[in-house]
């Protein structure tokens, strides 16, 4: 599945509308002058509006599949349409928007 490298100004949120931010990233790779994430970096989610709903929101999310050909460091870079999944509600994390220049599989 092709789609654009996930860098650290990307906008992603829980399937509830809550932002996530990465723990880490990668800065041996920048695209757009900022570094790329990889499967391996956890991401944090504030602020997920499920918490409206007295269900447990979602605190926490972790890339499950990457780019197939496309490594760094060893591990898979995240691209647009990786899959994750949130904690402990399971859901994925959305890609609104990152970068459009570099792409990879």
């Amino acid at each position: 599945m092709p789609g654009f490298i996930v860098h650290l100004g990307a906008l992603i949120t829980c399937s509830h509308a809550g932002p996530a931010l990465p723990m880490t990233t990668n800065p041996r790779v920048t695209v757009s002058g900022q570094p790329i994430v990889t499967a391996m970096c956890p991401y944090t989610v504030i602020g997920c509006t499920q918490a409206a709903a007295l269900l447990p929101p979602c605190v926490s999310a972790k890339w499950t599949i990457g780019a197939t050909r496309l490594l760094s460091n060893g591990f898979p870079v995240v691209l647009q349409d990786s899959l994750s999944v949130c904690a402990p509600t399971l859901t994925p994390l959305i890609v609104t928007a990152t970068q459009i220049r570099a792409g990879g599989t």
